[in-house]
């Protein structure tokens, strides 16, 4: 079984070529998606929750050329927080290691990180990692037992810039399962709303954390909901160490009110 880490923040058809690519070419008998959990930790406002990101990529598996091969897994959401790939092999080959061979699908841009992770040494020896090509990020670390997959498809887009076309409303029909799209439109997934709503939130948690105040001043920038945004940019930069964007950001803003509002502003 190929093993496919990810956050899936949400799982896009770039992901399930990975996994239809690895099916077809033989690479293994099955390919898990392994949706990480949300780092306890790491507060991370972007982050879909647990049960959202299972449902699609349950979704996306369903609907892919192999849905018996390619499953969803939430077995990183049952283990002992933070998630370590290394507690994640050990559990799976504790308890299934005599009915099947565990290998790891991974970027270019990880396995270049892997000498870094916990217990890495026990994962360089005792699993085979096939590494699919990232843009612009070259394979500089591999290990006797890494397959680089050159002709592996490659995809131009991350699920970060899936959030953020979602955010602006831009169309990411080419990027999503179908039933994904519908999935995050019927609960309100990544629009500006909802990332206002939690970042209200975690202000209230946090009311000194001047990166909060900024991205929801970037929220109700992109809303043009003007006197909100220097609101926030104004006391981000108040807070900040660094006060360069939030400057950058209030003069935009006054910017475009002057120019749209020119009465106002030259009674």
């Amino acid at each position: 079984m190929m093993l496919f880490f990810g956050s899936f923040n949400p799982v896009h058809n770039g992901h399930m070529a990975l996994a239809e690519y690895a099916v077809e070419n033989g690479l293994c008998d099955e390919v898990a998606m392994i949706i990480s959990p949300q780092n306890p930790f790491k507060q991370n406002m972007a982050m879909a929750a647990e049960f959202d990101r299972y449902s699609m990529v349950e979704a996306a598996c369903k609907n892919s050329r192999y849905p018996e091969q390619i499953k969803p897994s939430i077995i990183e959401f049952l283990l002992e927080k933070p998630s370590y790939t290394i507690n994640t092999l050990r559990h799976l080959t504790e308890n299934y290691g005599e009915q099947m061979e565990f290998t790891i699908l991974m970027g270019s841009d990880l396995i270049n990180t892997l000498p870094k992770w916990r217990e890495a040494e026990e994962i360089i020896a005792g699993y085979d990692i096939y590494v699919y090509p990232r843009p612009n990020v070259p394979m500089t670390f591999s290990t006797e037992r890494t397959t680089f997959l050159a002709d592996a498809p490659q995809c131009a887009y991350s699920s970060t810039e899936v959030r953020d076309r979602l955010e602006r409303g831009d169309d990411v029909s080419q990027m999503l399962d179908k039933e994904v799209r519908e999935y995050i439109r019927g609960r309100g997934l990544w629009t500006l709303s909802s990332k206002t709503t939690s970042l209200t939130a975690a202000i209230q948690l946090s009311p000194d954390n001047a990166e909060l105040y900024l991205e929801r001043g970037k929220c109700y920038f992109r809303k043009n909901e003007w006197g909100s945004a220097i609101n926030d940019f104004r006391k981000a930069e108040e807070i900040a160490e660094d006060k360069t964007e939030a400057r950058q950001y209030i003069e935009m803003a006054e910017e475009i009110l002057e120019y749209r509002y020119k009465d106002i502003y030259n009674p």
